[in-house]
C-alpha cells in the first residue's frame, strides 16, 4: 500500500476502524521500512538490519554473485533471535496468521522461530481466493499450520477473512489462562493480485473515473489539512505515468475499475481489523493490548501481466467483468501507485520515499499518548525494542540460550510514544538501508540516496526529507562535506555487514525475469 491509502493519511477509501485506532494512538509521518517485503519483515521481527539476518536481497531478484553468500541466505538467520521467541520465553502465548516469506524449511517455519500457533503462507504472495500461485516464479504456493503442510484450503477461503478468523480463534483458545499474548497478523492485502468480494467492489465503481492526477491532488490537499504534510510541495511526476486525458475511454474504464478493486480490498481489510478489535473488546482485553499497524513497503507500480503475458493469460481470467473476483488477476499500475504514495516519489523497490516511507501508528491509550502525530524519523528496526520495553522483557545482549546472536540495532520508541522524549534517533545517529543496489542513508533529517535501474541512474543525491519529503531539491552540490560524511556512514555499514554489491549492469526487473525463466526451465 502507499503512504496515502488510509483515511487518516488523506485517502477517500473507507477505513473507519483503522482511522479510529490511529486517532486514539500515535501516528507517524516519517516512518520507514525496507522498500520490499521480506527484508522489512526480517527487521520487524528481530530489530536487526536485513543484511545480518539473511535478507541482504530477496531470492526472487537475487543475482548469481550473491547466492549462497552469508547474509543472503533467503531465510531468517539463526544468528537472530526473534521477538516472538523472546516473548514466548517470558511467558507469552505467541500467534501468527498470514504471509511469512522468511524461509520454508522446517527449521525456518514460524513454529521454529517462536510462534506457538501459526497458519502461514511461505511465498511472497498468492491468490486470495484459492491455493494458487500469483507469479511464474512459483509452481504452487505453500501453507503450514505449525509444522504441518496444508494440501488444501477451505472452499470459502478468502485470505483476509481467513487470517482474521484464525487469529481470533488462537486468542480465544487460550483466553482466560492468565497468560498475555502476542499476535502477528500479516495480511496478503494489498499485495497483488488485487481481489475482493463483489459487494465491496461495487461500492467503488465509478469513484475513480476522473483519474490519478485528480486523486493525487485531492489526497495531498487532505494531507495538508490534517497537518501530515507541509503546504506548497511540488510533487514529482513519476516518469512511467501517462496523462489520464491521453487514455482511450476503454482504458479509462478499465483503469478506474482496477483502483476500485484496490479500494475494495482495502475496505475489506479495515472491516476485518474492526472484527478483531471488537473481539478484543468483547473479552475485555482491548485496553490491555498494544496495537501496531504498519505497511511493509510502498505502493507497487509493477505490471506483471505485461512482463509475463502468456503465463497470466493461461492461469487467470483477465477480463473486465471478472476483475477482482475468484479466478481473476489484476494489478493497478504506475498511475494509481503514484496516487497511493501521495505526495512521495517512486515506488516499492526504490530507495525513494515512495518506496520506504509508509503509514504506521501505535495504539495503547492505557500508557501512551492519545491523538498524537509525530514527524520524528523512525525505522522498522525500532519496533522490536519498543515492544520488548512495553512488555518488560530484556533484549538479548549478544547471547540467547547457548548461541551467539546479533544485538538489536533499533531504538525503543517508548520515550517518545509516552511523551517523555521528542525524538527516537539523535542528530548523530545514522541508519543505512541497501537492497538490490539501491541505497538510503538517514542522518539528522537528511537522506543520502542512490537508486539503481529501473528506478534511477546510480547517482548519489542528498535531500532534507523533513522539509522536502517529495525529494525535489538535491542538496549534494550545496553540502558536499555532508555527502562525504554520509557516504562514509554507508561504507562503514557495508564493511560491518559484509555487503556484496550487485553487478554493475544489474536491473531488478530484468533479474526478476531471468529468475522466473530459470524457474520455468527447471
Amino acid at each position: 500500500m502507499g503512504f496515502a491509502d488510509l483515511g487518516c493519511y488523506g485517502s477517500e477509501i473507507s477505513t473507519p476502524n483503522l482511522d479510529e485506532l490511529a486517532s486514539q494512538g500515535v501516528m507517524f509521518t516519517n516512518f520507514h521500512t525496507a522498500s520490499t517485503c521480506s527484508p522489512t519483515r526480517s527487521m520487524l521481527l528481530t530489530g536487526v538490519t536485513n543484511h545480518l539476518v539473511g535478507f541482504g536481497n530477496m531470492d526472487e531478484i537475487m543475482p548469481d554473485n550473491q547466492r549462497g553468500q552469508p547474509g543472503y541466505e533467503g531465510f531468517l538467520s539463526n544468528e537472530a533471535v526473534t521477538l516472538p521467541t523472546l516473548l514466548k520465553d517470558a511467558g507469552y502465548h505467541t500467534y501468527m496468521a498470514g504471509k511469512w516469506h522468511l524461509g520454508k524449511e522446517r527449521s525456518h517455519l514460524p513454529a521454529s522461530r517462536g510462534f506457538e500457533r501459526s497458519i502461514a503462507l511461505m511465498e511472497s504472495g498468492a491468490d486470495n481466493w484459492e491455493k494458487k500461485s500469483y507469479l511464474p516464479l512459483y509452481d504452487d504456493v505453500t501453507f503450514y499450520e505449525g509444522f504441518t503442510q496444508l494440501d488444501e484450503l477451505p472452499d470459502d477461503w478468502f485470505s483476509t477473512d481467513y487470517y482474521t478468523d484464525r487469529m481470533i480463534e488462537y486468542i480465544g483458545e487460550d483466553h482466560g489462562d492468565g497468560k498475555p499474548f502476542f499476535g502477528y497478523l500479516s495480511f496478503q492485502a494489498q499485495h497483488y493480485p488485487l481481489q475482493a468480494p463483489a459487494e465491496y467492489i461495487e461500492k467503488y465503481l465509478g469513484t475513480y473515473d476522473e483519474g490519478w492526477e485528480v486523486l493525487r491532488e485531492r489526497r495531498y490537499e487532505r494531507q495538508v489539512e490534517l497537518g501530515l504534510m507541509p503546504a506548497g510541495l511540488t510533487m514529482q511526476r513519476n516518469p512511467d505515468v501517462p496523462d489520464w486525458d491521453t487514455l482511450s475511454d476503454e482504458d479509462k474504464r478499465y483503469y478506474s475499475k482496477r483502483m476500485a478493486v484496490y479500494s475494495a480490498m482495502f475496505e475489506n481489510l479495515d472491516n476485518n481489523i474492526g472484527r478483531l478489535v471488537e473481539y478484543l473488546r468483547s473479552i475485555n482485553e482491548l485496553e490491555n493490548t498494544v496495537i501496531v499497524f504498519m505497511d511493509d513497503n510502498g505502493a507497487d507500480n509493477n505490471d506483471m501481466v505485461s512482463m509475463f503475458p502468456e503465463w497470466y493469460a493461461e492461469n487467470f481470467d483477465l477480463t473486465y467483468e471478472r476483475m477482482g473476483l475468484k479466478g481473476s488477476y489484476v494489478n493497478y499500475g504506475a498511475g494509481w501507485a503514484t496516487a497511493s504514495g501521495t505526495p512521495l516519489s517512486l515506488y516499492k523497490g526504490s530507495a525513494s520515499e515512495g518506496g520506504m516511507r509508509v503509514p504506521f501508528f501505535v495504539y495503547y491509550p492505557r500508557q501512551l499518548q492519545v491523538g498524537m502525530t509525530t514527524k520524528a524519523f523512525t525505522y522498522v528496526t525500532d519496533i522490536t525494542p519498543t515492544l520488548l520495553e512495553l512488555a518488560g522483557v530484556a533484549a538479548p545482549e549478544g547471547v540467547h540460550g547457548d548461541r551467539s546472536v546479533h544485538e538489536i540495532m533499533g531504538k525503543s520508541m517508548v520515550g517518545m510514544l509516552s511523551g517523555d522524549e521528542e525524538f527516537v534517533h539523535s542528530e548523530d545517529d545514522y541508519v543505512v538501508y541497501e537492497l538490490a543496489g539501491s541505497i538510503a542513508v538517514f542522518r539528522g533529517g537528511y537522506k543520502l540516496m542512490r537508486n539503481n535501474p529501473p528506478f534511477g541512474d546510480r547517482q548519489w543525491r542528498l535531500y532534507d526529507i523533513d522539509l522536502d519529503p517529495v525529494e525535489a531539491n538535491d542538496l549534494s552540490d550545496q553540502m558536499p562535506d555532508l555527502v562525504k560524511e554520509m557516504q562514509a556512514d554507508f561504507d562503514r555499514y557495508a564493511e560491518e555487514v559484509n555487503l556484496i554489491p550487485v553487478p554493475d549492469d544489474y536491473d531488478v526487473l530484468e533479474q526478476l525475469q531471468r529468475n522466473a525463466a530459470r524457474n520455468q526451465e527447471e
